[in-house]
């Protein structure tokens, strides 16, 4: 049986694997999630093509795109491609569906594998996302979970999906805790393109008759910004609002923020952008509490000052139905009572 060889993002799902063949700076920025890279020409081999089209010829840049093009699609064959199987069925796509894509797939499907190239390539597949992203939010019913700062709230998302419930994990996509000390010591975060496309893959894949768990998220997660729709179904969603006590919260919070205890000079660098705010006397309480070692005292004191105060103000401003939200109490945050507490998340329908 002979497939198709040119689809629409609509048919990503029929397909084995996704190669995404533009250079690796493109793939960087953005790619089909799931998609691993297999560059037809890297990103130094791109810019001598397209200085020898203006240079030279357009027929001199042909000769020798296609003297890189088939080698570099050889070196794939013989490593990341080796051991495929002859039902093996792959999508391939480049920056417009034109001749990148349209090589690969020429060989793949020469050698017997029935591949398919994307219509459009990536510039439909962002099209389609972007489209998605106006006109899916809407449809899906929300849960959105509140609490205030260390209140554990990514932490019990992780254990209710892990029981089964639908979760939109917005700092994970991010890779950033949304504040101003967020920032995830693993790496960056990923550009914005990226993470619309994350949370696209998320939503298409959801069931519109169960609830979407989702942390209450401000406009941004670190730099990136949640697309308008999202966030504006969510702030018309219903409430689980998490209660945690003080005590509770500045263990979680010393836990799972270790990599400044670790480095209180990194942190510090972090806290003083908040001197606008509260003042140099403020950041240098905050920094005595740190330098007697006294860690708990700091946490304590920053959440008091600023996270909660701040929380509270944005979460009453922004939430309409905060004030009709169930809540989940805890006692504690130990790995054992969040994944309790995650099940009981889970359960809620």
């Amino acid at each position: 049986m002979k497939f198709p060889d040119i689809v629409d993002v609509a048919a990503l799902d029929a397909f084995d694997e996704i190669i995404d063949v533009r250079s690796p700076s493109e793939f960087a920025e953005d790619h089909i999630p799931g998609a691993i890279s297999l560059p037809v020409l890297d990103d130094a081999e791109r810019a001598e093509v397209g200085t020898l089209h203006k240079q030279a010829s357009p027929f001199a840049a042909k000769v020798r795109g296609a003297a890189l093009v088939s080698r570099n699609i050889g070196t794939h064959l013989e490593r990341t491609l080796a051991g495929r199987p002859k039902e093996w069925r792959p999508l391939v796509y480049c920056w417009r569906g034109g001749k990148r894509s349209g090589a690969m797939k020429h060989i793949l499907r020469e050698i017997g594998w029935q591949a398919a190239a994307l219509a459009g390539g990536y510039k439909a597949y962002r099209r389609a996302v972007v489209e998605q992203l106006a006109s899916l939010p809407p449809r899906l019913r929300y849960r959105v979970v509140c609490g205030e700062t260390g209140s554990a709230k990514s932490r019990l998302l992780e254990a209710a999906q892990a029981s089964g419930a639908q979760v939109l994990d917005l700092e994970a996509l991010a890779n950033h805790r949304g504040s101003v000390l967020g920032g995830a010591p693993d790496g960056p975060q990923p550009a914005q393109r990226m993470f619309e496309s994350r949370i696209w893959d998320v939503l298409r894949r959801c069931d519109p008759a169960r609830p979407v768990l989702v942390e209450s998220e401000s406009k941004k997660v670190g730099e990136l910004h949640v697309p308008d729709a999202l966030i504006a179904a969510m702030r018309a969603a219903e409430c689980v609002r998490v209660v945690a006590p003080v005590p509770a919260r500045v263990d979680f919070l010393l836990r799972e923020y270790d990599h400044f205890v670790r480095d209180p000079e990194r942190l510090f660098a972090q806290v003083a952008l908040l001197a606008p705010l509260y003042g140099q006397a403020c950041i240098d309480r905050w920094r005595s509490h740190v330098d007697r070692g006294d860690w708990p005292a700091f946490v304590a004191d920053l959440l008091e000052q600023h996270y909660d105060p701040a929380y509270r103000r944005s979460m009453n401003r922004n939430f309409a139905q905060l004030g009709a939200a169930r809540t989940l109490p805890m006692d504690r945050l130990d790995a054992g009572d969040i994944t309790q507490a995650g099940q009981a998340l889970a359960a809620l329908d």
